[in-house]
């Protein structure tokens, strides 16, 4: 009897062994697996606009994915006599770059965040955010080294309006001239004499290994950096999962909740290339610090300044929803003090 019963266990387990090999099989099988994918990445066709595309190509081959590039000519590239503020604003730089992939012929468009408007168009999403390069403004001058070097009255050349207000603070005597163009055409008309110095953003100069062009990179305390600046973001339409899953892989959840909150404040104070507004975020040891500056465009001098700090879980999915409500912290203290 006693063997029979222990015939009878053995026989159980060997029946329960059974079943749970049957079951894990089964789940390998009916896991979706992750399957190669054939994209088109649309992108402006100026160095810089390539970089970044072929940046986000090498990362997705790596993965196994077979990616293309599709250049295009936006209406910002193209509109060089008129600021933009006069023309259209950002979404000039990523409009045509949308029709591509709302037609099907791209699935994701790479830009520079800070060219992208603040709320998308319904159907497309915002994928991915990258890691950040350097955000801060870079000085940019044939003869002088520094801002403080240049004599009463010179001619120093930006396409932006917050550059423009954050420069007659430090130096209200200099004649601000505007410059538009790629960053190659920047360079060409500062080194041909039309400016004496010139203020770029140093992420593009050290992407395109033009750092030895750079004579003094201004401290966040100088001149606060523009929302999103230094930033790649990756534009997707909504119902590309797929895509957006490729993607995940290269987010960069730090960058992400940074811009977030600078975003935020852009977006609360309506932020547009009209607007003279200045927003920068970082996050050290789990604090979140999100400073913003707005300067009168009218060339009155009032400017500006608001900051909030407040500790974070980068990896808690509400921190996008916490950094959002600091942008509109920010936003109502620069309100309170005059800005409109």
């Amino acid at each position: 009897m006693r063997l029979l019963t222990f015939l009878a266990i053995d026989i159980f387990r060997v029946l329960l062994l059974w079943q749970t090999v049957r079951f894990h099989n089964e789940f390998a099988v009916s896991k979706p697996a992750s399957t190669p994918l054939s994209l088109t990445i649309a992108t402006r066709e100026s160095r810089l606009a390539l970089w970044q595309a072929e940046h986000v190509q090498a990362l997705l081959q790596a993965q196994g994915h077979t990616v293309n590039l599709l250049g295009m000519t936006t209406q910002g590239d193209q509109i060089l006599d008129r600021s933009l503020s006069k023309v259209g604003g950002k979404g000039l730089f990523v409009k045509e770059l949308e029709v591509a992939l709302a037609e099907g012929r791209a699935n994701l468009a790479v830009h520079s965040l800070k060219d992208v408007p603040m709320d998308l168009p319904e159907g497309f999403d915002l994928a991915c955010v990258m890691t950040r390069e350097d955000p801060r403004d870079a000085w940019v001058s044939s003869t002088y080294a520094h801002l403080n070097d240049l004599p009463q009255g010179a001619v120093v050349g930006t396409s932006s309006l917050r550059r423009t207000v954050l420069l007659r603070a430090l130096r209200p005597d200099l004649k601000i001239e505007p410059l538009r163009g790629n960053l190659d055409t920047r360079l060409r008309k500062l080194d041909e004499g039309q400016y004496d110095g010139i203020v770029l953003a140093a992420a593009g100069l050290k992407r395109l290994g033009l750092g030895a062009r750079i004579r003094h990179i201004f401290e966040t305390t100088e001149m606060l950096p523009a929302a999103g600046q230094g930033a790649l973001g990756i534009e997707v339409r909504s119902q590309c999962a797929d895509v957006a899953q490729a993607l995940a892989p290269m987010a960069d959840a730090t960058t992400w909740l940074a811009v977030t909150a600078e975003r935020a404040v852009s977006r609360a104070m309506g932020g547009s290339c009209s607007m003279p507004l200045a927003a920068h975020a970082t996050v050290v040891d789990g604090v979140l610090h999100l400073q913003a500056a707005w300067g009168d465009p009218s060339g009155a001098p009032l400017l500006v300044r608001a900051e909030v700090k407040q500790a974070v879980d980068v990896a808690d999915p509400q921190s996008r929803v916490w950094a959002n409500q600091l942008g509109e912290t920010v936003a109502a203290q620069l309100r309170a003090q005059g800005a409109h």
